[in-house]
């Protein structure tokens, strides 16, 4: 996949690798503000944990750690924007699917979180059957990132940045006013570059940082569309209806290396978990199921800065909330890249503060 500035792929003035989110919302960014972008996928756009995804714009999620709430903050204003751009530049719609999602609490509810008593649960879940379970009601929308899958692309392309896909980064090597890049088909240069590569990141050719693979296995289910509205988060599963009765579980969390089979005992768990909330959900006739890889890190923190060897970025790490995440990240990277001061505090997320990170990239040849 190339755009329309195919002189410009080799010579840019940032080269991104990896097709995910991340690499693909900070090429829209960067393209806006005027850097020619050429993005470096060693599969396909679109295809690995972005695609896998839940979609869960979950800022409040309990589970998020403190640290990270003003860049989830931050991505949760910025997402209007991001999507009516993604649509203007390639005409394709994104919607959000949901606008809100019952979570659960134990018996001490965290802060700020409203109860949900049973009128707003009848109307938004009228099929669930919460059982002793305890809700609060959150503010917070979903997408489908089967949606995104296709339009993000889409759109890198018509800002005018080229994404070159089965194309593996081998090693860089910084010069005085830039980097080379070596990859399986040759060599590139570029002003900058920058390490998009979620559970890939790690790779000692992309700086040696402590990112592992975080397996995570999900279905979807069917029921009538108005059993479900809103996004349901329980113990050990969440469901999330995408439209016209389809109805994504996830999801599992493995430490299996890079492994992402599909087992059958896992979906079923899944299921039947799904099915104690919402017991009218069924499969499909033809199974729908799929594995993913988050990029996790000892923290649970992304890595978003510079990297030891001049010229060279990360912008990865973000586990779960990628598709959160990532308008928020594109535009603090942006900005540090073009040698702006963030417009948030993101000291928590430097690349320095893992000792790996500073023994720097694999160089190239």
């Amino acid at each position: 996949m190339q755009g329309s500035h195919a002189a410009a792929a080799y010579h840019p003035d940032a080269i991104l690798a990896g097709g995910g989110i991340i690499g693909l919302t900070l090429a829209v960014e960067l393209r806006r503000r005027g850097l020619s972008v050429t993005v470096v996928e060693r599969g396909q756009a679109m295809s690995s944990a972005s695609w896998a995804a839940g979609g869960m714009l979950a800022v409040d999620d309990p589970q998020n750690p403190s640290a990270l709430m003003p860049l989830c903050r931050l991505s949760r204003a910025l997402y209007p924007e991001f999507l009516e751009r993604v649509e203007l530049l390639c005409g394709q719609r994104v919607p959000l699917r949901t606008q809100q999602a019952l979570q659960y609490v134990d018996a001490q509810v965290p802060h700020g979180l409203r109860m949900a008593t049973r009128e707003p649960i009848a109307a938004l879940a009228p099929g669930l059957e919460p059982g002793d379970l305890q809700f609060a009601l959150l503010e917070e929308g979903s997408l489908d990132p089967n949606d995104l899958r296709t339009a993000l692309p889409a759109a890198v392309l018509a800002a005018g940045g080229n994404i070159l896909e089965e194309t593996t980064v081998l090693g860089v090597k910084a010069g005085a006013s830039g980097v080379r890049i070596q990859t399986a088909s040759g060599v590139l240069s570029a002003g900058v570059f920058v390490n998009c590569c979620g559970a890939w990141a790690g790779d000692a050719a992309l700086g040696g940082l402590p990112i592992a693979p975080v397996k995570g296995q999900m279905l979807n289910l069917h029921c009538a569309p108005e059993r479900l509205r809103c996004v349901v988060r329980a113990p050990g599963v969440y469901l999330i209806p995408r439209g016209e009765g389809r109805v994504t579980i996830g999801s599992t969390i493995e430490d299996a290396g890079f492994d992402e089979t599909v087992r059958e005992a896992s979906i079923a768990a899944l299921a039947e978990r799904a099915r104690a909330l919402v017991p009218e959900l069924q499969p499909r006739p033809q199974a729908e199921h799929w594995a993913g890889l988050r990029p996790g890190t000892p923290d649970a923190l992304p890595v978003l800065g510079a990297a030891a060897m001049e010229h060279c970025w990360h912008a990865t790490g973000h586990y779960r909330d990628g598709i959160l995440l990532a308008p928020a990240t594109a535009r603090l990277m942006a900005q540090m890249i073009l040698g702006e001061t963030p417009e948030i505090p993101v000291g928590d997320f430097s690349p320095r503060r893992f000792a790996t990170a500073r023994e720097g990239f694999r160089a190239a040849s």
